[in-house]
C-alpha cells in the first residue's frame, strides 16, 4: 500500500467544488484535508464522498476542549473511517491523553497528531497572548508532550522539523503545513519552507494547498511536487 507524503488541503466552502478538484487528483500521489470550514458545510457525506476513490482523509478540525468532549469528538471521527486527525495541544495533557484512550486499538484507527503553534503566529503574536519564549521553545515543548501522552506526532511548521525530529526520534510522525514551492509566495503564513526544505528536515507529511489547488493543472503541480520529493 503507498503511502503518499503529500496532503492536499480542500480549503473550499462546500463540497461542490472540493469534490471537483478532488477528482483532478490522484489517490496514489496524495491524501486529502478537511477543514473546519469545509466539514461544518458540508458534513460526515463528505468523507465518505472522498474515501469512496481511495483518498485517505485528514480530518482538521483541531479539537480543544475538556477532555471528555474531545475524546467523544476523536471517537465519533474514527468512527467515519478519516485517515488522520488532529487536535490542540494547548489543550494539556488530561485532554490529549482522553483522546488517545478513545480511539479504537486496532490497526485501522486513525493517526493522532497534536497542533503545536498555529504556523500564522510569530514571537510578536504569541507575546500578545501570554505566551513566552520564541515560537521554537512553544513548539518543542509541546511536542515533548504530545509525545509523553502517546500520540502519533504533531503538526509544526518546517522550521521546528529539525530540532523535533531530533529530540523525538524517527517514528513520531511531523506533519508540517505552511509550504510553498519555491516560485510560489507565503500567502498569509509566516513559517514556511519549500517542500525540499521539508522534506531534508524530516517531514513525514507535507500539507499543500494553494499552489496545487489553484494551479492550471492541479494533478501537474501535484507530480511536479511529488518527483522534486522523491529527487
Amino acid at each position: 500500500m503507498s503511502d503518499p507524503r503529500i496532503i492536499v488541503a480542500l480549503d473550499y466552502p462546500d463540497a461542490k467544488n472540493a469534490l471537483a478538484l478532488a477528482s483532478r487528483l490522484d489517490p496514489k500521489l496524495c491524501r486529502v484535508k478537511v477543514g473546519k470550514e469545509l466539514f461544518t458545510a458540508a458534513g460526515p457525506a463528505l468523507i465518505e464522498k472522498l474515501r469512496q476513490p481511495g483518498f485517505g482523509v485528514f480530518l482538521d478540525l483541531k479539537y480543544h476542549d475538556i477532555p471528555n468532549t474531545v475524546a467523544g469528538a476523536c471517537r465519533a471521527a474514527a468512527e467515519l473511517g478519516v485517515w488522520m486527525i488532529n487536535l490542540h495541544a494547548l489543550g494539556g495533557r488530561a485532554m490529549m491523553s482522553a483522546a488517545r484512550e478513545a480511539l479504537p486499538t486496532a490497526s485501522m484507527r486513525p493517526k493522532l497528531v497534536a497542533v503545536t503553534l498555529l504556523t500564522s503566529l510569530g514571537a510578536a503574536d504569541m507575546a500578545d497572548v501570554g505566551l513566552g519564549g520564541s515560537p521554537q521553545e512553544a513548539v518543542l515543548k509541546l511536542a515533548r508532550l504530545a509525545q509523553a501522552c502517546a500520540l502519533d506526532g504533531v503538526v509544526c511548521s518546517a522550521q521546528e522539523v529539525a530540532a523535533l525530529r531530533l529530540q523525538c526520534g524517527k517514528d513520531f510522525c511531523l506533519v508540517t503545513p505552511g509550504i510553498r514551492p519555491a516560485e510560489a509566495g507565503q500567502d498569509d503564513q509566516n513559517r514556511v519552507a519549500t517542500p525540499r526544505q521539508a522534506v531534508a528536515g524530516g517531514s513525514d507529511y507535507l500539507v499543500i494547498g494553494r499552489p496545487i489547488t489553484r494551479a492550471p493543472d492541479p494533478l501537474a503541480a501535484l507530480r511536479r511536487i511529488s518527483d522534486e520529493i522523491a529527487r
